[in-house]
């Protein structure tokens, strides 16, 4: 892989683990409805702005407008409301380590889906290894009856899913520009959930100018332009190179929450994520081809 992808891949996984502590400063003044609305509708700004900048041909298919707009309530309205829900109960590191399951998630639902990419037994040992890893990080929750730490756990874990399980319906719109499909789902997903904020939170009231300049950071750069550049890199340097960020996401997030937040890292979250990290190893499967390859 060029060493520009590799500055880019590490460059997204910066901002994406930045983006749980620049939550964090939103939550001080917006409730989860105004946070997640407003972050789909700053997001689709951005997207609109690219394409028109792009000159990228506008699809007039209503059916196909109608599938896009819903793929975004689930890929994106939902997940982005019950993040500040999450970071309410639990930290940011936290809550990071448990989004690292999406390229496992996405492996196993892919396997059983139609027309999906089956999964080789290398894939499917190291999803088992992830999910042991998440079944440490529960552990603390269950075991001292946290009933708050636990849901948040569960919604942080759901959300993960809903992302894992929108990739594999994104493959029904291969032939579509991936852009398009950013566009329309950010869209959709504004349309739902913007409304639903100012309905049972209000219009938003911000006294900080920092509130305001996190929220917008939100929507255009881990949202908008991550997944822009996340569709023009897939192609380039595959699903499994681009799947590296997923380890450089939690370092950050749990390094800027210790150092800003003083957040604590328990050492059993420590341990459930390198758990984690040696399933997506174990997935990625060369270092595992190597040592098959290595002489006797």
């Amino acid at each position: 892989m060029a060493l520009r992808y590799w500055l880019v891949l590490v460059f997204l996984g910066c901002v994406f683990g930045s983006s749980f502590l620049i939550l964090e400063v939103v939550m001080r003044e917006l409730g989860p409805l105004s946070i997640g609305g407003g972050r789909c509708v700053f997001a689709a700004l951005a997207c609109w702005a690219f394409l028109l900048i792009r000159r990228t041909p506008i699809p007039t298919d209503p059916i196909l407008l109608g599938k896009l707009g819903l793929l975004g309530v689930f890929t994106y309205a939902i997940p982005f409301i019950l993040a500040p829900i999450s970071q309410t109960y639990i930290s940011t590191g936290l809550v990071a380590i448990i989004s690292v399951l999406m390229p496992i998630a996405t492996a196993v639902i892919s396997h059983f889906w139609p027309r999906g990419e089956k999964a080789t037994s290398t894939k499917m040992a190291g999803a088992l290894i992830g999910f042991v890893g998440a079944a440490v990080l529960f552990e603390p929750a269950l075991a001292g009856g946290n009933p708050g730490q636990l849901w948040a756990m569960l919604l942080t874990l759901l959300s993960t899913l809903m992302f894992a399980l929108s990739f594999n319906i994104t493959r029904s719109f291969a032939k579509v520009d991936p852009a398009v499909i950013a566009t329309f789902a950010l869209t959709g997903a504004a349309l739902v959930s913007a409304p639903a904020g100012l309905i049972f939170e209000g219009v938003p009231h911000i006294t900080h100018v920092e509130t305001l300049a996190a929220w917008v950071w939100l929507g255009a750069f881990p949202t908008a332009m991550n997944f822009q550049i996340m569709y023009y890199l897939l192609p380039r340097i595959g699903a499994t190179n681009y799947a590296i960020n997923a380890y450089i996401t939690p370092i950050v997030a749990i390094a800027l929450g210790a150092t800003i937040l003083s957040e604590p890292l328990l050492p059993i979250q420590m341990a459930g994520m390198g758990i984690i990290f040696v399933g997506l190893i174990v997935m990625d499967g060369r270092l595992v081809r190597r040592f098959r390859s290595a002489p006797a």
